[in-house]
């Protein structure tokens, strides 16, 4: 398995970070908090994925500050929690500053109560405030309490512009080292051995959550944090619905089950969609429309290189996915009426695909001055086209109700791409064989 990120790694993103930023800046930026679940239980803690770009720290209520003075100078300064015994105890071990410095390379690392005193004298010697525009209501009062003191102290030097920090750091996320991809090969290996366990374990009359929880199982044995997202496992017209993760029906022979699931390996995002055969075989129906889903996944990533942008992908499988709901009798008339009217917009209602990363609908502009982005190698993006059938259409009547999706995770490279996914059949004879034992 590959090893967490390197020291070196975490250095080379933050010195990224503030070569794209003026002279004169600050830079400031709050790692996440507990959450309440309900009265004192908190959820499973997640880390701010800007902030664990930067640091890996792992921990609560931490503060990054960067400076870089008029001359270029960088200083580096990390806020932890403290040491303490008793809250340890009960809530597990922390870091503390020694053991932060270690693992983020930062060399200045002060307890967490040192925060506001520090802060507050950067702010006051840096033109330049960069941070998130949006944040919570708390941390907007502490942000202005500090720069409250820095105005009552007539403080020349207090900051002048305030700069979104989102956009510098999204745009390093965009672009995957050799490090995150790595990472990224691990958590959709994980991704892909569940899947296969789905397809394998999947019989009529179990229960759409018990296809999950073989999921999550495998998830955890393979040592992921564990779904990356709601997980979804929708049997019949469940599939109709793109975000369903109720997953409480029970299973009939003859329905497709549709199966949206991905994990999260050391902070890095998979996600993966199949649908198949609840029974192990495709009725012909359901095989020609899923074939034309396989077609227009097969035409879109086949487009994914250097240079090729996004909307690229996504007109010729709609032009594809225009013809298989012809060829069906879903929609009628000539393929170009019915692409220039967006006719297939009922029954293929999201986008082709979105990037990946430490988010699953992770960071990065689509567009660069107004125009869609070009991809570039090291890029990681998800192809998803699907067909979805409500049960009220007027056509053949096995169709009604049917939802099909087929996702892969595509890493762009110097050559073309590298299909991460690839390893969870999408050809009918692949998935019947191995729902058969047969592979």
């Amino acid at each position: 398995m590959p090893k967490a990120m390197s020291v070196s790694e975490l250095q080379r993103r933050r010195r990224a970070l503030m070569q794209a930023l003026p002279a004169n800046s600050v830079v400031l930026l709050k790692g996440s908090g507990l959450v309440i679940r309900s009265n004192d239980t908190e959820y499973p803690f997640r880390q701010s994925s800007d902030f664990f770009y930067l640091t890996a720290l792992n921990e609560p209520d931490a503060w990054l500050c960067i400076t870089k003075s008029a001359k270029g100078a960088i200083r580096e300064t990390l806020f932890v929690l403290p040491r303490d015994h008793e809250q340890e105890i009960w809530h597990g071990r922390r870091l503390g500053a020694e053991a932060a410095q270690a693992l983020t390379g930062i060399a200045h690392v002060y307890d967490s109560k040192d925060l506001n005193k520090r802060v507050m004298q950067v702010i006051g010697q840096h033109s330049n405030l960069v941070w998130p525009l949006q944040c919570d209501a708390d941390e907007l009062a502490l942000r202005q309490r500090w720069l409250d003191h820095v105005t009552t102290a007539r403080n020349l030097n207090a900051p002048r512009q305030h700069i979104d920090l989102n956009p510098y750091v999204h745009e390093l996320r965009l672009i995957k080292s050799d490090a995150e991809i790595a990472l990224m090969r691990q958590s959709t290996a994980i991704a892909v051995a569940a899947h296969r366990r789905a397809m394998q374990s999947c019989k009529p009359g179990m229960y759409e959550y018990q296809v999950a929880a073989n999921i999550h199982h495998e998830f955890a044995f393979q040592g992921a944090a564990g779904p990356a997202y709601g997980t979804i496992c929708g049997s019949g017209d469940n599939a109709c619905i793109l975000h369903y993760t109720e997953n409480s029906s029970q299973m009939r022979a003859g329905d497709l089950l549709l199966i949206d699931a991905g994990c999260e390996y050391q902070g890095y995002a998979s996600d993966i969609t199949r649908t198949f055969p609840v029974d192990g075989r495709f009725t012909p129906m359901q095989a020609r429309l899923y074939q034309w889903v396989l077609k227009a996944h097969r035409a879109a990533i086949a487009l994914i290189k250097p240079g090729n942008t996004l909307p690229q992908a996504y007109k010729v499988a709609a032009h594809i996915l225009t013809e298989g709901l012809i060829d069906l009798g879903v929609l009628k008339g000539s393929v170009a009426e019915n692409v220039k009217a967006v006719a297939y917009r009922p029954f293929f209602m999201h986008g082709l695909g979105h990037w990946l990363g430490l988010d699953v609908h992770d960071v990065g502009e689509y567009k660069q001055s107004g125009d869609p982005r070009p991809l570039k190698a090291g890029m990681v993006l998800t192809i998803e086209p699907g067909l979805y059938i409500p049960t009220d259409t007027d056509c053949h009547p096995e169709l009604r109700g049917v939802g099909v999706r087929i996702e892969d995770d595509i890493l762009v490279t110097a050559a073309g791409h590298d299909n991460l996914t690839a390893a969870v059949p999408v050809e009918i004879d692949a998935i019947e064989s191995l729902m058969a034992g047969q592979s």
